[in-house]
């Protein structure tokens, strides 16, 4: 069995996610961080047995490092991954992949350039409930689908984004309730539905004071598939809520709150629904991030860097590489410019 060394770039919350993924996998370990704060990286260190750096080019000398995990704000992830792409280093990248298409589309070409495999992170799309799901789709289930649905009403305190000089900025947030904490909805929509053809939004800021970006937006959908549908997202609700996802078809409708499935209802039952509806009902153990972004769970994360370990080592399939994972950044720049601009924006964007 390969051993995999994985360096983590930026030790703020995220990377204590990815850390105790890492540490639940058997042929996978955290051997070095690099961070700009020497306070940061020493404490994230010493918590995981590792090489701290505070020096990018050292930590990318590393030759213990094969994979580099980059956790730091969205805005940076671009510089950081040329760079570890150009050391030769695999990559795994916390959503959002990066802020724009235009950035997805060079780390995407870094890395395909140096040869290295490159994967976006949207640990949603690994929870069983989301793989049945997507399976009644495939297998037409649903019927022709007439609605898809995400709406995400979570809860942000004031404090939050005044904790952190980075949080609600445009230049490393790349956005707010959408861009930071309704991406995973937004992926598994589109993971769901196919294709978005256009977008008509508005997005505004109701209830923070301080920040440049939304803390809501909706959105309506034109799918290439002839549905139609909303995005909600929003981090003024209180006391915040499961992300919910519903989709709806003419023979069946399912509807998915966080890793619950609220509803699994087809005209054409199967013997195997009754048991997926009971199997389902209670999955979620956590508050899935609805008001706090430190209550989500560590397994999605765990299953996905385990398919790239797999992809890097066997060839094998994997599951979101950079082109999957650039597709909700892009329904998203869609709708900030549809809102900016008050039209309906057409997908894919031109650049």
């Amino acid at each position: 069995m390969t051993h995999h060394g994985i360096g983590i770039i930026g030790v703020g919350m995220i990377a204590t996610m990815h850390a105790k993924a890492i540490d639940s996998i058997e042929n996978a370990k955290v051997v070095a961080c690099f961070d700009i704060s020497k306070e940061r990286v020493d404490h994230f260190a010493s918590a995981y047995d590792c090489i701290g750096y505070t020096d990018l080019d050292e930590f990318l000398n590393d030759q213990n490092i094969t994979i580099v995990n980059i956790c730091t704000p969205s805005g940076l992830h671009r510089d950081s991954a040329v760079k570890a792409a150009a050391a030769k280093k695999h990559l795994i990248i916390e959503k959002p992949l990066e802020i724009t298409v235009e950035r997805c589309d060079e780390i995407i070409e870094a890395a395909r350039s140096n040869n290295v495999v490159l994967s976006g992170i949207f640990p949603s799309r690994f929870h069983e409930v989301s793989i049945q799901i997507k399976q009644a789709i495939e297998k037409e289930r649903l019927g022709k689908i007439v609605l898809g649905d995400a709406y995400v009403k979570w809860y942000r305190s004031q404090q939050y984004y005044d904790s952190s000089p980075w949080k609600g900025t445009w230049a490393l947030d790349g956005g707010g309730a959408l861009m930071n904490q309704s991406i995973h909805a937004v992926d598994l929509l589109q993971w769901f539905m196919g294709p978005v053809k256009s977008v008509t939004a508005v997005s505004r800021t109701l209830t923070h004071t301080g920040i440049e970006v939304e803390d809501t937006a909706v959105a309506i959908l034109n799918f290439a598939n002839g549905a139609m549908g909303v995005i909600e997202g929003t981090t003024s609700a209180y006391p915040g809520f499961f992300k919910k996802i519903e989709i709806s078809g003419d023979k069946g409708s399912i509807v998915m709150e966080e890793e619950d499935l609220a509803l699994w209802k087809f005209e054409e039952e199967t013997e195997a629904d009754e048991q997926i509806r009971k199997e389902f009902s209670s999955k979620t153990k956590t508050g899935g991030g609805a008001s706090d972004p430190a209550a989500i769970g560590y397994i999605g994360h765990k299953k996905q860097i385990a398919n790239v370990l797999d992809a890097i080592e066997n060839n094998s399939e994997l599951l979101i590489d950079g082109h999957e994972a650039r597709k909700a950044v892009e329904i998203i720049e869609a709708i900030y410019k549809s809102s900016k601009e008050g039209r309906t924006i057409d997908l894919p964007l031109q650049s």
